[in-house]
């Protein structure tokens, strides 16, 4: 069985073909611009890369170029585009609807309930999805939903203490995302664990998806038990360009105190907020980095609340969890922002973890960067969503 994952933005295509067999990946490929003059088209397979510019007004077409690269007689791996079982999508939020889902007029609709809470990901998708099911019904699309790995968190960890009607009647509640990655880490890291000779029966794990957008996630015998992501993918941790936790009744101050209406305000604490906001430099944190070394005080102070956030998440979820038997970095910033590892972990000694200062210093790939006395087991593991929603697609396809 092949399953196409698709990675969609309001004017993108990207995609990773598997050959689930072996859950081997054919090609990988994307179209930028769509609806320009001219898009820019790329594929690769077995690493022999192929570009050109297409004129592509839509994804459904994004789609039917992808599918006459992958079938090109001489560049392509595929005879026919009848190998494609489904397109599968790392949707975001779906609210009342979640887990694994074949996309249907009410799986949309309920994506749209979601639209404000998830403005820069849900429309983008919906878009997206109609046209496919329109223009190319012959393949089946199916969606993963970030939120579905989430569905286990106990109820203790669930609930904001509002109203109740609000949470029966308006799904107020901690939905959670980067489910795709945080599910990764769950499974790699329980096999790392058994490669050592260990029973990853309770296993417990707090994976830190630190990136563009950053989530931990408390993850105990696989399954996620508290995650610091809430009722939207703009709550947690502060982002490159949003803003993370935030007293609500702010509000009200800033929209009395600026002049500023509310669609402004919230516009401001999505686009302009966290670490951008905080620096008001970069949302970048390798700007951040090169700004706080020739002494740049906003830049530092940005990249030290980054971590003092981290921490406090983190300091929640050793406590839920009893403590943790490995702590994983991933994501862009996890995999390779040494300093933010190091700050991290800083002092924590007595809590049982300590970091192996070369090894975090040199750290590529996946690798384990404990340090000798550390009790928990502190590593570095690339995450992998695409195949994790292709997982997904297969096991829904095969019932």
């Amino acid at each position: 069985m092949k399953i196409l994952v698709a990675n969609l933005g309001s004017t993108s295509f990207k995609y990773r073909l598997f050959d689930m067999a072996d859950e081997r990946q054919l090609a990988r490929g994307g179209i930028e611009r769509i609806g320009a003059a001219e898009s820019p088209c790329f594929v690769d397979v077995g690493g022999r890369r192929s570009e050109l510019l297409a004129k592509v007004p839509d994804h459904a077409e994004a789609v039917r170029r992808c599918l006459a690269q992958l079938t090109d007689p001489e560049q392509g791996c595929l005879k026919s585009a009848e190998e494609v079982a489904a397109i599968g999508f790392k949707a975001v939020h779906g609210g009342r609807v979640s887990g694994v889902q074949r996309v249907t007029d009410d799986v949309l609709k309920a994506m749209e309930e979601m639209n404000l809470v998830a403005p820069a990901h849900n429309p983008p998708y919906i878009a997206a999805m109609r046209q496919l099911r329109e223009r190319l019904p012959e393949i089946p699309l199916v969606a993963a939903f970030e939120t579905g790995f989430h569905q286990t968190i106990p109820n203790r960890n669930r609930y904001y203490a509002v109203p109740w009607k609000w949470i029966e009647d308006y799904q107020i509640r901690r939905w959670g995302f980067h489910g795709a990655s945080h599910a990764y880490i769950a499974r790699r890291a329980a096999e790392l664990w058994q490669h050592e000779g260990r029973n990853p029966t309770g296993l417990r794990i707090i994976s830190c998806h630190l990136g563009g957008s950053s989530s931990l996630t408390a993850i105990k015998d696989g399954q996620s038990m508290a995650t610091s992501m809430g009722m939207s993918p703009q709550t947690g941790l502060l982002q490159n360009n949003r803003v993370g936790d935030f007293d609500p009744f702010a509000l009200t101050h800033l929209m009395q105190s600026s002049g500023l209406g509310l669609d402004q305000v919230l516009s401001q604490l999505s686009t302009q907020g966290g670490l951008l906001g905080l620096s008001g430099k970069s949302g970048d944190l390798r700007d951040l980095e090169e700004a706080a070394a020739k002494g740049d005080a906003q830049a530092r102070l940005a990249l030290d609340v980054f971590v003092a956030n981290i921490r406090q998440y983190l300091g929640w979820m050793l406590v839920e969890l009893g403590g943790a038997d490995m702590l994983v970095f991933t994501g862009g910033i996890g995999e390779n922002a040494a300093a933010i590892r190091e700050g991290v972990a800083a002092h924590l000694t007595a809590l049982g973890i300590t970091l192996d200062e070369e090894r975090n210093q040199t750290a590529r790939g996946e690798t384990d960067i404990s340090g000798a006395q550390s009790r928990t087991r502190v590593w570095v593991i690339p995450t992998n969503e695409e195949i994790v929603v292709a997982r997904h697609v297969q096991k829904h396809l095969q019932g």
